[in-house]
């Protein structure tokens, strides 16, 4: 390793993988394993052009888009909806950065289930921090996920059920304004009392809708994707652990073409037959690969107490745990992670695995800055080897900017 990063700082000094003053960056694209040169001027992307070769040492160094995670709940022990500690500025930095280290150059913010009062506060927070200069632009949105899911125990998962409740447009007006209009996605059970008429008025408002934690009928699924719900999140969770072979919700929302689904790919939430089946059914045109990390991430393994003081684990092999039921009690691994895992269990290549993990997110948001490499982009790029279906991420750019180096 030491000797590796002795010739990246050679490689890097000698202007063959990145230059600063030529603001262009070498490697094995993505899509096809060729050679390239990515150029890019004030934060964008102004050309693509095929070179000869790399030197040897790097012929295994990939350029791609940055990472893109639609579903995030916190990250090194900081969460969006205070558990555990009030949300901060500093907070918002510190899950940033830690992201930048892991090739994710965009997110959206997750605010789960919880008081209407701390979604208030923080959504204005994270408001005022979204434009700030340090977050590079990698924060487009927010994601509301409830609380407006199911109350039945399993559809709600670790939602705490005192605080579910039924759509109220008011309300959730009052969340969007405080967010500056930046709630780019609500997911909701269809199933719920007024959940239809709130889907129609959240796709008049320009938010996406996604499908979760519920049990809706394949009569109220098909009428939910009619009114524009076109997303499932983070389908085969968010469900009850005992449901009907054939009445249940995962094949409507499997079965409908217009539907994309947003899977986690930690190695845990999901089965790698599962997962294969997700992927056969949809292919890689229609499916996110999210996180759905929680505050956990990015922790020393060991045990912890949450917000109402139960204990729970984090273990060597990354998987967040409430010992007192064996249960899974949310995510602790980052998107990168799941390229790996998805190309591991699917067979998939490594430019499906960056479609479902960059591509498909910007498009499905309308992010039509990022997502891609070609000129008019943001320079939003990562430099990584794949070793054993791992990544590792060598340099960030964040809109031009070198935002991590793994050799400093």
């Amino acid at each position: 390793m030491r000797l590796f990063k002795f010739f990246l700082s050679l490689v890097f000094s000698a202007n063959c993988l990145l230059s600063f003053s030529q603001q262009s960056i070498e490697g094995l694209l993505y899509l096809d394993h060729t050679p390239v040169r990515v150029e890019f001027e004030d934060g964008r992307i102004t050309g693509i052009f095929r070179i000869e070769e790399l030197p040897e040492e790097y012929d295994n160094i990939y350029v791609a888009p940055g990472l893109i995670d639609n579903q995030v709940n916190g990250y090194m022990g900081v969460s969006f909806v205070d558990t555990g500690g009030e949300l901060s500025e500093e907070g918002i930095h510190t899950i940033t950065s830690a992201f930048w280290a892991e090739g994710i150059t965009t997110y959206m913010p997750t605010l789960t289930t919880n008081d209407h009062d701390i979604f208030i506060k923080n959504f204005a927070l994270l408001n005022r921090v979204k434009n700030d200069e340090s977050t590079r632009g990698s924060i487009p949105g927010f994601h509301l996920e409830g609380p407006y899911i199911s109350p039945e125990d399993g559809y709600r998962g670790a939602h705490p059920l005192k605080h579910v409740r039924e759509p109220d447009w008011d309300e959730f007006m009052e969340l969007y304004d405080a967010s500056g209009g930046n709630i780019m996605q609500v997911t909701l059970a269809p199933e719920i009392d007024g959940a239809m008429d709130f889907i129609s008025r959240c796709r008049e408002t320009g938010i996406e809708v996604g499908l979760g934690h519920h049990g809706g009928s394949a009569e109220q699924i098909t009428e939910a994707i009619d009114r524009g719900a076109l997303i499932a999140t983070h389908l085969g969770n968010g469900l009850a652990n005992t449901i009907n072979r054939h009445r249940n919700p995962l094949w409507p929302q499997l079965s409908d073409d217009r539907m994309f689904i947003s899977i986690i790919c930690d190695g845990f939430h999901l089965l790698p037959e599962q997962i294969r089946v997700f992927y056969r059914a949809k292919g890689k045109e229609r499916i996110i690969i999210t996180s759905d990390v929680s505050h956990y991430g990015g922790l020393a393994p060991g045990y912890y107490l949450n917000a109402i003081g139960d204990t729970i684990q984090l273990t060597s092999e990354g998987a967040v745990v409430y010992p007192a039921q064996n249960v899974l009690s949310g995510s602790a691994a980052p998107l990168s992670q799941g390229v790996g895992h998805v190309m591991r269990v699917t067979g998939c290549d490594l430019a499906s695995a960056i479609q479902m993990a960059s591509t498909n997110p910007a498009r499905f948001y309308g992010l039509s800055d990022r997502g891609e490499i070609k000129p008019g982009m943001r320079a939003d790029l990562i430099l990584f080897k794949m070793e054993d279906f791992e990544m590792d991420v060598i340099k960030t750019i964040a809109a031009g900017e070198v935002v991590y180096d793994s050799s400093e």
